[in-house]
């Protein structure tokens, strides 16, 4: 169990909390990461513990209903999806820790019906950010962002760091309702002080280590697209990103793959820019675009390979 929260803790934060936190860090990028780390840090505290007051311990806020503790406890089935995260993170892999992680607590837990839940989900989620990406950058934002990538080596006002820093806590608080569960499904639903404190630390610490390598090779990923290190256009994609989780989250309690959520935000906006930048193209936007589409879809695969597979071989060999 301590081994399953252990791996998932340090293999979420390196995947999932970097493409959440990765226009932040690429935009201040000249601050110590120590200063980065205290603001995350400080949310993360504040989310987890609200999460445990007000859910009487349940720190998933309510996304593990459906998911409960096997009835066998947490084997070494559970504990090989998040080292295979951790492998494909390291190979700057973009893997949807949902599928990875809980798709095998899923199928061992006779619960199949909802991996397709949380696929559906997910795929709408995409498609929303997608589609509401390129509508806003088309349309709203259109002239905002020409401006930024004209002025992007020009000083910039000090108040859009305060902007920008609101948007991300924003985005960074809907991101761990959502993702939390991911992690804290190794742990009793229902933690008590012991376990809360345990789980605090761990984050924190770990987090605390990706802020210093400045996010990684996940990293790559945002620093690739338009002008993400320039700090308003940061600001926005924080704050289209944070509004769409906010939707999702209200809608229901299934989990859902915030790491789709993310590629369909920057693929929307990397489209809506190539229609009217003068050193961008449709074509190499969509190079982009399936690139990272067919790494998620590699994380896909490997999760239904494992939540399918891991059970068959189990049986095989204690039969």
């Amino acid at each position: 169990m301590i081994v399953g929260f252990l791996l998932a803790a340090y293999a979420v934060v390196a995947n999932d909390s970097i493409q959440t936190l990765g226009t932040f860090l690429a935009s201040n990028a000249q601050r110590p990461w120590w200063m980065l780390w205290l603001f995350a840090g400080g949310i993360l505290l504040a989310v987890l513990c609200y999460g445990w007051v007000v859910n009487d311990g349940d720190v998933a806020y309510g996304r593990l209903e459906k998911f409960p503790v096997p009835d066998g406890g947490v084997s070494w089935l559970h504990a090989i999806p998040p080292l295979a995260l951790l492998i494909l993170t390291r190979l700057g892999v973009p893997v949807s820790t949902t599928f990875l992680v809980l798709t095998v607590f899923a199928v061992t837990a006779g619960n199949e019906e909802n991996l397709g839940k949380m696929l559906t989900k997910s795929a709408l989620g995409y498609l929303v950010a997608f589609v509401a990406a390129i509508a806003l950058f088309r349309l709203v934002f259109k002239r905002a962002s020409e401006y930024f990538h004209r002025t992007r080596d020009e000083t910039i006002p000090a108040y859009w760091v305060v902007l920008q820093w609101a948007s991300t806590g924003f985005l960074w608080s809907q991101w761990l309702v959502q993702d939390l569960a991911n992690i804290f499904v190794y742990l009793p639903r229902a933690l008590n002080a012991s376990w809360l404190a345990f789980g605090v630390v761990v984050l924190l610490a770990m987090q605390g280590y990706i802020f210093y390598q400045f996010g990684g090779k996940i990293q790559k990923i945002v620093t690739s697209k338009t002008d993400t290190t320039d700090i308003r256009a940061a600001t926005i994609i924080d704050l289209i990103y944070g509004i769409v989780l906010l939707v999702f989250k209200e809608m229901s309690n299934m989990p859902m793959s915030t790491t789709w959520v993310f590629l369909g935000v920057l693929a929307g906006r990397e489209f809506a820019l190539s229609f009217y930048l003068a050193d961008t193209t449709t074509k190499a936007t969509a190079h982009k675009v399936v690139a990272d589409a067919a790494k998620a879809l590699l994380g896909l695969v490997v999760s239904m390979v494992l939540a399918f597979g891991l059970p068959w071989l189990y049986a095989l060999a204690f039969a």
